[in-house]
């Protein structure tokens, strides 16, 4: 971010989502549905006001290193979040792939 504002992402259960804020000023969400097991990402978005600033992915790398220190396997049906997920291949090994999906 080039302004040197700082942002900052933290679990907000009780809304099912991660929230990236500047300051007080809410910049983005990204949105899960979750069981014991599993996270699926199902939104993200980011405030128009703040778009190219890293918001984003500032969302997917916390949700993601949170995910992995739970034990939770991730279902990325948010596009945003199964791509950032292709460019990161470090977080690959999170992901979920049904039986029924799985090439004999």
């Amino acid at each position: 971010m080039d302004d040197g504002a700082t942002v900052s992402v933290a679990d907000a259960p009780q809304a099912h989502r991660y929230e990236a804020r500047i300051g007080d000023d809410l910049a983005g969400t990204a949105s899960y549905m979750r069981t014991p097991d599993l996270i699926a990402f199902v939104h993200t978005e980011v405030d128009d006001a703040h778009e190219g600033r890293g918001i984003g992915s500032a969302l997917a790398r916390t949700a993601l290193d949170d995910a992995r220190a739970q034990g939770l396997r991730v279902v990325a049906i948010c596009p945003f979040i199964s791509g950032w997920i292709d460019r990161h291949p470090e977080y690959a090994d999170l992901q979920f792939v049904p039986e029924s999906s799985v090439s004999d």
